[in-house]
């Protein structure tokens, strides 16, 4: 396929995808995940998204984002729900975007109590990491976690959920060395509980996770081909410190544009730097964004009608 253009789900209005990241901070240390490595960076600050600007963000999916925005999700470098006011957030997001509308979530911290008022807000579909069939591989995955707790509270969101608005349940597994002969059990066991499960092949989070990056570069050298990867024409990001960024797996601040307080989400959609950087991507010069030309992620991206992506499963739910 060559048709790298705004089409189907792709849209040159408004963004189909609206990612809003709503803190910095989290309470695991994945392994595959470069958090740790974050966190002691001078990129890390232990920010929380400013709930104005995420009810900015908001006002704008439902004034442009009508048949343009496939979904608003709440996700990237933190842990969402341990913001504060994270249940506001989603409150407002539901009732006021017209669009659908997920959280991605460790599902570490969703006792009872929290897990009500997570599916009183009406979001339309829960995607909880795991990545791990037994106790000992969620041990060494997802560190500072604990399977038996995280299992449990998924059980229970997946047994609140059924009579309640929020209907959709996604497990998700990244396969990695550690797990990836637990991925046909964990796929059995989640759908048997009523989940939508999700396995994804491990990325190296835009050249942050190094190794991965390096075995990924080198195929790619010996494929001696690179196409354009889909997120300049699919989505942007809310940052927790309240710029306007283009790639939701950047670690080190590479892709943000601007300070969201001073323009707009379709301003900068359909303005001169996105435009630089699609044409960057189609003529395979990134001399003037060098942050792309170093991720060798874009070939897990998938343009519509190139495989299944994770729109393509959020399109099935709505």
């Amino acid at each position: 396929m060559s048709d790298y253009r705004f089409r189907d789900r792709l849209s040159a209005e408004f963004p189909s995808q609206v990612i809003i990241d709503a803190t910095e901070v989290c309470n695991l240390a994945c392994i595959h995940c470069p958090h740790p490595t974050f966190k002691k960076s001078e990129h890390y600050a232990a920010r929380y998204l400013d709930p104005a600007l995420n009810a900015k963000a908001i006002d704008e999916v439902w004034e442009h984002g009508g048949g343009h925005t496939q979904y608003v999700r709440y996700t990237s470098e933190g842990e969402p729900l341990i913001h504060p006011k994270i249940y506001d957030m989603l409150d407002y997001a539901v009732a006021h975007s017209g669009a659908f509308v997920t959280l991605t979530t460790n599902g570490t911290i969703l006792n009872e109590k929290r897990l009500g008022r997570l599916l009183e807000t009406g979001l339309h579909m829960v995607d909880v990491s795991i990545d791990a069939f037994t106790d000992e591989t969620y041990a060494k995955v997802r560190v500072n976690g604990h399977l038996p707790v995280t299992r449990a509270n998924v059980l229970r969101m997946i047994n609140m959920a059924r009579d309640g608005r929020t209907r959709t349940i996604v497990v998700s597994f990244v396969r990695q060395a550690e797990n990836w002969n637990e991925a046909n059990d964990f796929k059995a066991f989640w759908e048997a509980a009523g989940a939508i499960v999700v396995i994804r092949n491990l990325h190296s989070a835009a050249g942050a996770v190094i190794p991965v990056a390096n075995v990924m570069r080198a195929a790619q050298t010996a494929a001696g081909n690179r196409r354009p990867c889909v997120y300049p024409w699919e989505r942007i990001v809310l940052t927790p410190g309240g710029k306007l960024a283009f790639c939701p797996a950047d670690w080190t601040r590479g892709s943000t544009m601007v300070d969201y307080r001073e323009t707009t989400i379709k301003e900068t959609w359909s303005g001169e730097f996105y435009a630089k950087l699609r044409e960057a991507h189609l003529s395979n010069d990134f001399s003037c964004h060098k942050f792309c030309g170093q991720c060798p992620d874009w070939a897990v991206t998938r343009w519509p009608g190139e495989g299944r992506a994770y729109a393509d499963l959020v399109e099935e739910m709505k």
